[in-house]
């Protein structure tokens, strides 16, 4: 008589979970939910945070930051809201929040007449490479080159998938001015690209 029951699907694995399930059972304290959330935004949120502050090493640190913070804050978490924006806005804010604080020991150690460490130059591979790869790098110097803004949005665009509605949250502005940011970014790519080489753009 049990041939015609359905039987139930089996559950997701908590790594493949959706998002709001995941940020309701880290609300109730689930460790299980706090490590599938870790898992997916890690590597994510490294090099977000890492292309803002310049330093994988400090990237790793402020990123461990995020998730201890995380788990501090979960019975704050709203399921119906983005985790992935709160993610990224809270890694956001500790980036910007650590260069600020750079540059403020900067300034203190050279009113102290300390000798500021001498940061190597950033070498120019789209320059110093004429092979292959040299559109590709020159694409990654012209993305560098944006106006801060429409590079982030951009960045978190293209790169790490968010919506105009969840860059809007971590970058805290409106859809629209984020669709604003990211078209002008584009535009700009475009120009570049073009001057390069126009066939590339053509289909």
């Amino acid at each position: 008589m049990n041939a015609g029951r359905r039987k139930d699907p089996p559950p997701l694995p908590n790594a493949e979970a959706p998002l709001e399930d995941l940020c309701r059972r880290l609300k109730a304290s689930d460790r299980d939910a706090f490590e599938a959330v870790f898992r997916r935004f890690r590597d994510d949120l490294l090099r977000y945070v890492s292309a803002i502050v310049g330093d994988d090493h400090t990237a790793h640190d402020l990123v461990q930051d995020v998730f201890v913070s995380l788990w501090g804050l979960r019975e704050r978490l709203v399921p119906t809201k983005s985790l992935r924006a709160y993610l990224f806005r809270m890694a956001r804010n500790r980036a910007y929040r650590h260069l600020r604080d750079e540059r403020a020991h900067t300034r203190k150690r050279a009113e102290m007449g300390a000798e500021a460490e001498a940061t190597p130059p950033r070498l120019h591979t789209a320059e110093a490479r004429h092979d292959a790869d040299l559109l590709t790098q020159r694409l990654h110097g012209w993305i560098d080159a944006l106006p801060n803004r429409q590079r982030e949005a951009l960045t978190l665009s293209r790169f790490h998938e968010l919506s105009h509605h969840e860059i809007a949250a971590v970058m805290e502005i409106s859809p629209r001015t984020v669709n604003n940011h990211i078209v002008r970014a584009l535009e700009r790519l475009k120009t570049r690209i073009q001057a390069f080489e126009p066939s590339l753009l053509e289909s």
